[in-house]
């Protein structure tokens, strides 16, 4: 699966970006889809995920009530609505597949990947 990511931009603190991320490749709806982020310097976080059907979602508490992720499978494409946004939101959002969960951390099995896009939110 190649995945595409787009949609980070510069905002300032409270306000909204959408993140997408378009699949091909193989069949996007026999993965789990999430988004990661990473601060340079920091290791890269789990942000977010969705099960096949998109009915089940998973969030870090720091961005719940906040970020929406959502999917569109007859897109391939995975969205990550990111509201009420705060300067330490700041990061490069990746966009993964094939994840599973293990005590308590998310991996994709099949290293896929997409290349990230840079959200700056400003105070």
């Amino acid at each position: 699966v190649q995945l595409q990511a787009c949609g980070g931009g510069l905002v300032q603190a409270g306000g909204s970006l959408r993140l997408s991320c378009a699949a091909s490749g193989r069949t996007f709806t026999g993965y789990v889809m999430g988004w990661f982020r990473q601060i340079p310097g920091k290791e890269r976080e789990f942000v977010a995920a969705i099960d096949l059907s998109g009915g089940i979602t998973w969030y870090t508490d720091s961005v719940k009530g906040r970020f929406t992720i959502s999917r569109d499978n007859a897109k391939n494409t995975v969205y990550l609505q990111m509201n009420s946004l705060k300067p330490e939101d700041t990061a490069v959002y990746y966009c993964a597949g094939d994840l599973v969960r293990r005590s308590s951390s998310w991996y994709s099995r099949s290293s896929y990947w997409g290349q990230g896009t840079l959200v700056t939110v400003s105070s």
